[in-house]
């Protein structure tokens, strides 16, 4: 990653932040940005690394990605709306089936039909979301462990 331009689209502190610093560790010159950053697409299609944790369906569209770039998608957001998911899966028997037995799908913040990537990690069931959850409750039972130590052991019960 050394030398390469990343570019993380996202400034949550649960992903977004700690992605970019990940990737700062490992030598790659980042650029964070988020919904309200102007020419986005401008500044996404320089990205060599594309980390897209935005928290929108299909946000990043193929125009704002550089071809050839390796894209993470962090997202995962419930479609259950019939035109949403027409948009993204229009043709899709598979999908289709899925979407008229439970009512909704998953789709990930970049909208993946057309894109030319390099390599790319599409979150999904098994995704980059499930990561974060894990992280998530490690960080909050270390969290309980310390304010459990710092009072002495006696944390009170709700």
């Amino acid at each position: 990653m050394a030398g390469q331009h990343a570019v993380v689209v996202g400034r949550s502190d649960l992903v977004g932040k700690p992605a970019a610093m990940l990737l700062l560790h490992q030598n790659a010159t980042v650029t964070i940005c988020h919904s309200k950053t102007r020419d986005l697409g401008e500044i996404t299609r320089q990205a060599d690394i594309l980390v897209a944790a935005i928290g929108r369906a299909g946000f990043i569209t193929p125009e704002m990605v550089k071809p050839g770039a390796t894209v993470i998608d962090v997202g995962i957001n419930r479609i259950t709306d019939r035109a949403e998911f027409d948009r993204f899966f229009a043709g899709d028997a598979k999908r289709e089936v899925t979407f008229a037995k439970r009512g909704s799908t998953l789709v990930g913040d970049v909208a993946s039909k057309g894109l030319r990537v390099g390599r790319s990690l599409y979150a999904r069931a098994r995704g980059v979301g499930l990561l974060t959850v894990a992280m998530l409750m490690a960080n909050t039972v270390r969290a309980t462990k310390m304010r459990r130590e710092s009072s002495g052991g006696g944390a009170k019960r709700c």
